[in-house]
């Protein structure tokens, strides 16, 4: 069966699609590419994949451990700007920052051809040195993500599902320890204290295209997301490496009968509480407790649009909307977390992170151009203008310059 992306990307995203406005123009070019961020969280149609998730983990200084201890502090410390920006450089070779977050790492990403016809999304990562305040590339890792104080990240290595997961010393950039598991794991991701992981598991690479269901885009015909193999998670303690894993069932069979992407990693709430995954049907998104019960979704995190990366502002009181633009307009919406009503309309054409309580960090593009040109942009709460963060990308789908951020607290 051949099946026409973008009419299941149109389906699938009817309901998370703002009612008086069109999806952006990338967004089928979103779902098909690796995305992201950091606590990146794509969005994908009926069993397309969410060819991104976040992946992340963390280890954090031990409470009391002076700096002496913890070594020589990172450059995104000794950077002590508020805003540091590189309006000139796409993908960025020098550290870009706001308020509270900076980019820790980005990637890119291609189709792999695989002997058996089917293909694989791969990435390729840059992480910020935090000897010198650059990117550099690292070939090692097919997943990662980037702790609070960019000092450790999760690592996962080529091939997935991965049966271990590393905690990557950004300073050294040697991995500290492994952690293994017994079932296969495609994406990490840390609670917001730092002290635990939550490890997706999957008994096949989430990140495989399956030649069987071809994808066409009225241009080609390529391989298709495979039928979603997502068995549960774990939720580790960073400090010991110990936990439990819990089984989640996952409706499956095919274009339009899975309940979930080919990709669908487990993150926490925002108090650490629970965990969640997005859902490619109302509600949209399930809880669930540590042991692998379903669970209420929190008073302020029911209704935030899972594939939205930014969600709640650190104190709780914003929650980031979905796309609000036209056809020839970007924007983006606030919302009342407690109701989901706007409460405020931005520029920006994606959301992606809140630099603190009245700024986030969001894609945009040039006004007049492509939608696939885009740039990071700061967007203040009340205000019309941006300050660019970063250069443009190029202005086509799949461009070689094109790059998916990974975000972190610095």
């Amino acid at each position: 069966m051949t099946v026409n992306v973008t009419d299941l990307v149109r389906e699938s995203l009817r309901d998370q699609a703002a009612q008086e406005a069109p999806v952006p123009g990338d967004f089928a070019d979103r779902v098909l590419a690796a995305r992201r961020r950091r606590r990146a969280r794509t969005v994908a149609g009926t069993s397309l994949a969410a060819v991104t998730a976040a992946v992340v983990a963390v280890a954090v200084p031990a409470i009391g451990t002076d700096s002496a201890e913890r070594g020589p502090r990172p450059a995104s410390e000794l950077q002590s700007d508020d805003v540091v920006a590189h309006p000139g450089q796409t993908p960025p070779r020098d550290l870009i920052a706001a308020g509270d977050t900076a980019l820790a790492a980005y990637d890119t990403s291609k189709q792999v051809a695989q002997r058996d016809g089917d293909a694989v999304i791969t990435r390729t990562y840059r992480l910020l040195d935090q000897k010198t305040g650059t990117y550099r590339e690292d070939p090692r890792w097919s997943w990662l993500d980037v702790a609070p104080g960019m000092r450790t990240a999760a690592v996962l290595e080529r091939g997935l599902p991965a049966r271990r997961i590393g905690l990557l010393d950004m300073v050294t950039g040697k991995v500290d320890r492994w952690i293994p598991v017994k079932h296969g794991v495609g994406g990490v991701s840390f609670s917001p204290d730092g002290r635990r992981i939550v490890a997706t598991t999957y008994a096949k690479d989430p990140d495989r295209l399956d030649k069987d269901r071809p994808m066409d885009d009225g241009k080609t015909e390529r391989p298709g997301p495979a039928d979603p193999s997502r068995t549960g998670f774990y939720v580790l303690d960073v400090a010991s490496g110990e936990g439990e894993w819990s089984a989640v069932k996952t409706r499956s069979g095919g274009f339009g009968f899975s309940d979930i992407n080919t990709r669908q990693d487990f993150d926490f709430s925002q108090d650490g509480a629970l965990v969640y995954s997005g859902l490619i049907r109302a509600p949209g998104q399930q809880y669930y407790d540590f042991a692998g019960h379903k669970k209420s979704a929190p008073a302020r995190e029911k209704y935030l649009p899972w594939a939205v990366e930014a969600r709640l502002s650190p104190n709780g009181k914003l929650a980031a909307g979905d796309f609000a633009g036209g056809m020839k307009t970007t924007a983006t919406e606030l919302l009342d977390p407690l109701t989901g009503k706007r409460v405020a309309k931005l520029p920006g054409q994606q959301l992606l992170a809140w630099a603190d309580d009245k700024r986030l960090i969001a894609w945009d593009i040039a006004p007049g151009t492509s939608e696939y040109r885009q740039r990071l942009v700061l967007i203040t709460v009340g205000s019309k203008k941006t300050v660019p963060l970063s250069g443009f990308t190029g202005g086509k789908s799949g461009s070689a310059d094109r790059w998916t951020p990974v975000f972190a607290r610095r």
